[in-house]
């Protein structure tokens, strides 16, 4: 039994049918980065999230160095304006123990926070760790998904790159629309599907195509191929339209990679995210050490009223020090900004649509009841 056909078997049997009240699929209006029309959401990420293009290019597009470095800019002219703001802030500074008071704060949430950040970062990574027969077992269930993604490119050995597997699984995706839309031509839903599946489907092979893993660029291109509304849509039809049989198993093939496409982007985002962590944890620690020196230094050495305040201002000394005392957490928000954003659009596998949308459809069981 061929694996476009491993998962089918028997779906004519079924004792009931589920009727989908919804309006057809859209024949026309595609916009050019198959933005969202009146009846489906956007293949672009950016389009379908409900925040705008500014913030989404921050969380998830910027690089995290130049974010870090907007943070650490943002924070120390923040403070400096706040001090210069306040004419007595100079003077508390020199008179009282507000300094040794404030880095003393700092040196304990240095301390406390990355060993904290650190150690669940070990608990997550842990999970590459196991016994004999965990690692088997892993092996094996990776060389059946590898198996499975052979059959359905048709070739010997699927590509072993991320970016070049999913860059083939979306080339599959579109040559498997083309077919169908040549073999039901004169289905509106079919049309409608095909011509933005093709479309979205070159655009991400084109963004995949020399993509490396470990940059943010390859997951951007994963997340814009919409594949859960358009497994919705694909089963929508098999379940609501008469097609002949070339038809049919141009469906079924269709609907197996897009099924596929969906595990292989999770598993290929989680392991992004595992880099991201070993990156966040060399991050945090990079910054921990001047973080802790300077906080050393400003407790045990520091004269608010001395030499360097007197020529420099005490209120910019503070500001710049305190700036470096709080960079470890200006790493690790940059970091996961970009982590949860992605873990909040990505939270379904499959067709499953968590946006607020006006194309969820009613299903009418038998009973005529609609839930």
């Amino acid at each position: 039994m061929t694996y476009s056909r491993r998962y089918h078997e028997g779906r004519h049997n079924r004792p009931w049918r589920p009727q989908l009240f919804a309006p057809a699929l859209p024949t026309s209006g595609m916009a050019e980065d198959s933005g969202a029309d009146g009846d489906r959401p956007s293949d672009q990420l950016r389009a379908r999230a409900a925040e705008s293009r500014t913030k989404l290019w921050l969380y998830l597009e910027a690089d995290r160095r130049l974010v870090v470095a907007g943070l650490v800019a943002a924070v120390f002219l923040i403070l400096l304006a706040v001090g210069l703001a306040f004419p007595t802030a100079a003077a508390k500074l020199r008179g009282g123990d507000a300094v040794g008071t404030l880095f003393q704060g700092f040196l304990t949430a240095t301390i406390t926070g990355v060993t904290l950040v650190l150690t669940l970062n070990q608990l997550v990574l842990s999970q590459e760790l196991g016994a004999v027969g965990d690692q088997r077992e892993r092996m094996h269930g990776a060389l059946q998904f590898r198996d499975d993604a052979a059959d359905l490119l048709d070739v010997p050995v699927s590509p072993a790159r991320p970016s070049q597997f999913l860059r083939a699984l979306v080339q599959v995706a579109g040559r498997h629309a083309e077919s169908l839309r040549a073999t039901a031509s004169d289905n509106d839903e079919v049309a409608a599907l095909t011509e933005s599946l093709i479309g979205n489907a070159d655009r991400v092979a084109g963004d995949l195509d020399g993509a490396q893993f470990g940059e943010f660029d390859m997951l951007s291109a994963a997340l814009n191929f919409n594949y859960s509304w358009k497994v919705f849509a694909a089963k929508r039809i098999r379940e609501t339209s008469s097609l002949s049989d070339d038809a049919e198993n141009a469906l079924d093939r269709l609907v197996d990679t897009l099924e596929l496409f969906g595990p292989a982007r999770e598993h290929f985002k989680t392991l992004y995210f595992q880099w991201e962590l070993i990156n966040l944890s060399r991050g945090i620690l990079a910054a921990a050490l001047p973080a802790l020196l300077v906080a050393v230094c400003m407790i045990a050495f520091f004269d608010p009223a001395g030499p360097v305040s007197r020529a420099l201002g005490v209120v910019p000394v503070v500001a710049f020090t305190a700036t470096v005392s709080v960079l470890p957490f200006l790493v690790l928000l940059a970091y996961v900004l970009r982590i949860a954003t992605v873990t909040k659009h990505t939270l379904s596998i499959g067709p499953f649509i968590l946006r607020e949308t006006e194309q969820v459809e009613e299903v009418a069981w038998d009973d005529g009841e609609s839930r």
